[in-house]
C-alpha cells in the first residue's frame, strides 16, 4: 500500500458495486510501433465494491495480495483525483490470456482507475481516466484503445497525450493465437536496435498511414501490401519460436496480415471476413492444437463503467 495514502475505516462505507468492462487490445498493429492500438471484442469484467478489508478473487493466488495491479491502480488513482481510498472486494472475470500481448495488464489498470473515479463525487470521466492510465502505464498504446474502442493512434508531448480514434471496418476479423509461454517486456525492448536508417523510417511512415486507411475501409489488399514492419517484428520474432511457422500457415490460409500483438507472445492474424477467418483459425489450430486461439471482431465501445 502506498505510504501516506489514507484508507478509511469501515463505518459508513459506500457499499455500491462498480462494474468495469474493459476490452482486450493489440498494440503496434504491425507497423504502428508504440503509437497504434486496436480494441478487440474480448472483454474483461471487474466487480469492485467497498469492503471491510481487501479481498481479491478470480485470479491466481500470487496476484491476490497488496501488489495486485487493480488494487495498486485504484490507490494511485485515488491519490491523483484527491479522494480517500477504502478497502475493496475485487472480483475479476477475465478471458484475456496472461501470456502477454492482449492488454491484460492495461485492463487491470483501467479497472482500478474506473473504480476510483466511479466512487468519487465527480464520477467516471474517460478523458481524465486516459491521462491517469498513461501516467501509470508509461505509454498509451494499450490503454487508449481499451478506453476508447476501435483503432487508436496516440502520441505524447510532455504530460499531454493526444489519442485519435477511428472506426474499424466491420468486415475485418482478428485471429488471436497465444502460445503457452511469455515474452518478457524487458527482453522485447532489449532486442530492439538503438537507431534506424532513414530508409527504414520512410518505409515505416508510409505503411503506417496505409494500414490505418486499410483498417478504416476494410481494404484487405492494401492491408496485405502495407502491413510489413521493419522496426520491431524482425527482432522480437526471434523471441517467439512459433512466429515464423504460424505466420506462414496464416498467410497461406488467406490472412491479409500476421503480426506480433504488442510485444508478444500473442500473435494476430488479420482476415477479411468470417469465411477467411475460419480457414485461418482452422489452419492455426491444426498447426498448434494446444495454443489458445480466438477469432474476434474489433470492439467499438471501449471501457464501460456502471455503478449499482
Amino acid at each position: 500500500m502506498r505510504e501516506g495514502l489514507p484508507v478509511t475505516g469501515v463505518e459508513g462505507l459506500d457499499r455500491r458495486t462498480v462494474i468495469v468492462r474493459v476490452p482486450a487490445t493489440s498494440a503496434n498493429v504491425g507497423v504502428g510501433f508504440d503509437c497504434l492500438g486496436v480494441a478487440l471484442d474480448l472483454t474483461a469484467t471487474f466487480l469492485l465494491s467497498p469492503s471491510d478489508r481487501l479481498e481479491i478473487e478470480g485470479c491466481e493466488e500470487r496476484f491476490r495480495g497488496e501488489d495486485n495491479l487493480v488494487w495498486q491502480s485504484y490507490l494511485a488513482a485515488c491519490e491523483k483525483i484527491g479522494t480517500r481510498a477504502v478497502p475493496l472486494r475485487i472480483a475479476i472475470l477475465s478471458p484475456i490470456p496472461l501470456s502477454g500481448g492482449l492488454g491484460s495488464s492495461s485492463a487491470c489498470v483501467i479497472a482500478g482507475i474506473g473504480a476510483a473515479m466511479a466512487l468519487s463525487p465527480e464520477g467516471f470521466d474517460r478523458e481524465r481516466a486516459l491521462k491517469i492510465a498513461v501516467t501509470l502505464e508509461g505509454h498509451p498504446d494499450n490503454v487508449a484503445p481499451a478506453l476508447l474502442g476501435g483503432l487508436v493512434s496516440s502520441f505524447v508531448d510532455g504530460d499531454v497525450t493526444t489519442s485519435t480514434r477511428m472506426d474499424v471496418a466491420s468486415s475485418l476479423r482478428f485471429v488471436a493465437v497465444a502460445p503457452p509461454y511469455e515474452v518478457r517486456t524487458a527482453d522485447a525492448r532489449r532486442v530492439l536496435p538503438e537507431t534506424v536508417t532513414r530508409e527504414t523510417a520512410v518505409w515505416q511512415m508510409g505503411r503506417c498511414v496505409a494500414v490505418v486507411r486499410a483498417f478504416e475501409t476494410g481494404d484487405a489488399t492494401l492491408l496485405a501490401a502495407a502491413c510489413h514492419d521493419r522496426l520491431h517484428e524482425p527482432y522480437r520474432s526471434q523471441l517467439i519460436p512459433d512466429y515464423e511457422p504460424l505466420r506462414t500457415t496464416a498467410l497461406e490460409a488467406g490472412a491479409s496480415a500476421f503480426v506480433i500483438s504488442g510485444s508478444g507472445s500473442t500473435m494476430l492474424a488479420i482476415a477479411d471476413g468470417d469465411e477467411v477467418a475460419r480457414r485461418v483459425a482452422d489452419a492455426l489450430t491444426a498447426a498448434r492444437p494446444s495454443f489458445w486461439l480466438r477469432t474476434l471482431p474489433a470492439n467499438t465501445l471501449g471501457t464501460t463503467v456502471e455503478v449499482q
